[in-house]
């Protein structure tokens, strides 16, 4: 990837507004990665959906990478996998700013992951901000539960269903609610 393209600017944490000249190509980019999970989304096969898999986050996904479909990625590109990862039913990931899951993490249906966002100022709201989402070894982030831009999840860390995660979470913790709050160690 290039310094300068509007995807590295975004890894680089800055902001893109709806103006920018290149802004066209995170849509473009969109809509290619959409032609594949289409394909994806519409075979029960593993080997088939981690082959997919691979060529939308054009990485090796290893086979014991487990995913049920449907899966929601709006790039691909700057999400990695690790090893015996388990990705249930209807996860989402915009991976714009970012998405790291490491070895044995679960992700139960309906996962959030949301590497981007934008400002609250109503003024610079069309700007697009993105921040990395890092999810260490041996999570498990239970049903709905979503991960904001910008937030590292500890090892051995769960997050409780339902939860929104807006901070880090050290490792062997226990967080919950809206927004999430640390309930125990582990």
């Amino acid at each position: 990837m290039e310094a300068d393209t509007v995807f590295q600017r975004l890894l680089n944490g800055e902001g893109i507004s709806p103006n920018d000249p290149e802004a066209y190509k995170m849509r473009e980019a969109a809509y290619n990665t959409k032609k594949l999970l289409l394909q994806m989304n519409n075979t029960s096969d593993p080997t088939e959906i981690r082959g997919f898999l691979s060529q939308i986050t054009e990485r090796e996904i290893d086979e014991s990478v487990a995913v049920f479909t449907p899966l929601h990625i709006n790039y691909g590109k700057n999400t990695k996998i690790g090893k015996n990862v388990f990705i249930n039913f209807d996860c989402t990931f915009l991976d714009l700013g970012g998405i790291t899951i490491e070895d044995n993490v679960m992700l139960a249906p309906k996962v959030c992951l949301l590497s981007e966002a934008h400002p609250i100022s109503a003024k610079d709201r069309q700007t697009l901000t993105a921040g990395r989402i890092h999810i260490k070894k041996n999570a498990w982030i239970g049903a709905n539960a979503t991960i904001l831009q910008g937030v590292t999840i500890g090892e051995n860390s769960v997050i409780a269903a339902g939860a929104v995660v807006s901070k880090d979470v050290p490792d062997n913790t226990i967080v919950g609610g809206i927004p999430a709050k640390i309930i125990k160690k582990i």
